[in-house]
């Protein structure tokens, strides 16, 4: 009888972890949702099976032949991913670059398109700070993300100057992200 129930126990476990789903909107270092960072372009149609898929496709060579490919959730007009794979019009490339437009993509520390700077600095080590024309570009290695924030979101006297370094402590805690991305080389 003790075998029995042993038995039926182990079998529950096991049926029980075989039945769960990942998460589609988790992010991880290596995946976002069931991307991941070996994913070829030739594949995305049965990754993104339940979801439409559109892509442009740019010809000019003085631009770098551009190939962004949306991901939108189906039956509605939202956009959920944009995706940018390492090689413009090759099939057996994979994706380079991931821009995360849906705020329901989360880390597992909680991290959306609709945190702060606070939120990235308390949850994750950041790596760099790249002062641009019109945007920091906030670097957190961990999970191969990168995160731009206005520099409208900035005090006045540090908004103008790309040459001056800004730290971290300079960034207001509640400065908003303005894009997401998670890079894999």
């Amino acid at each position: 009888m003790n075998y029995l129930f042993k038995f039926i126990l182990v079998v529950g476990i096991i049926t029980a972890s075989c039945t769960s789903t990942p998460n589609p909107f988790a992010i991880s270092a290596s995946s976002v949702g069931s991307l991941n960072d070996s994913t070829k372009v030739r594949d995305l149609k049965l990754v993104f099976e339940t979801d439409s898929l559109s892509q442009f496709i740019g010809g000019d060579e003085f631009i770098g032949n551009t190939n962004i490919i949306t991901v939108f959730e189906k039956g509605t007009q939202k956009i959920l991913l944009e995706l940018t794979p390492n090689e413009a019009l090759d099939s057996l490339s994979s994706i380079q670059n991931v821009r995360i437009m849906d705020e329901r993509f989360k880390t597992e520390a909680g991290l959306s398109k609709k945190s702060s700077f606070a939120d990235i600095s308390s949850k994750y080590k950041v790596s760099s700070i790249q002062n641009t024309l019109r945007n920091l570009i906030v670097s957190v290695d961990d999970i191969n993300a990168y995160f731009t924030i206005d520099k409208n979101e900035l005090p006045e006297d540090l908004r103008y100057d790309m040459n001056k370094k800004i730290e971290a402590i300079s960034i207001p805690p509640t400065a908003k992200i303005k894009d997401f991305f998670i890079q894999w080389y």
